[in-house]
């Protein structure tokens, strides 16, 4: 493998997507790799909540905001769309979320009791590493 220069690490394409079949919504939504400025947001809303139970729905979409995309690369939903994606199939939300999770490498260690805090009993089907 070869040592990267500072103008090769800046050009390296390093986020990823994958585009995860959503049947509940009869399509596929494109998933990537969030960057750091992405997971920071996520970990901010995250802190959020403090010590306050975390709804798995609101954990779920905010998710999404940070990690679908549409096919030009850009971001398909903003934080102002957090609301409206709680109110999608939370099979749904549940599918696409998992797949967000595994794909970034996400679990219950870099998402700190984002599961345990939940205010419903979910496990954690992250399928993450």
């Amino acid at each position: 493998m070869k040592l990267l220069n500072k103008a090769a690490f800046f050009a390296a394409h390093d986020v990823r997507h994958e585009d995860v079949p959503v049947p509940q919504l009869d399509g596929a939504v494109r998933i990537r790799v969030m960057s750091g400025a992405a997971r920071d947001a996520f970990q901010e809303y995250m802190r959020s909540f403090g010590d306050e139970p975390r709804p798995a729905s609101a954990v779920h979409a905010a998710l999404l905001v940070h990690t679908c995309i549409d096919e030009a690369g850009e971001p398909m939903f903003t934080m102002d769309d957090l609301d409206q994606l709680r109110t999608k199939s939370s099979a749904a939300l549940d599918l696409m979320a998992a797949a967000a999770m595994r794909i970034n490498g996400l679990g219950a260690a870099a998402v700190p009791d984002a599961e345990k805090n939940s205010a419903s009993d979910q496990s954690d089907d992250s399928g993450s590493v």
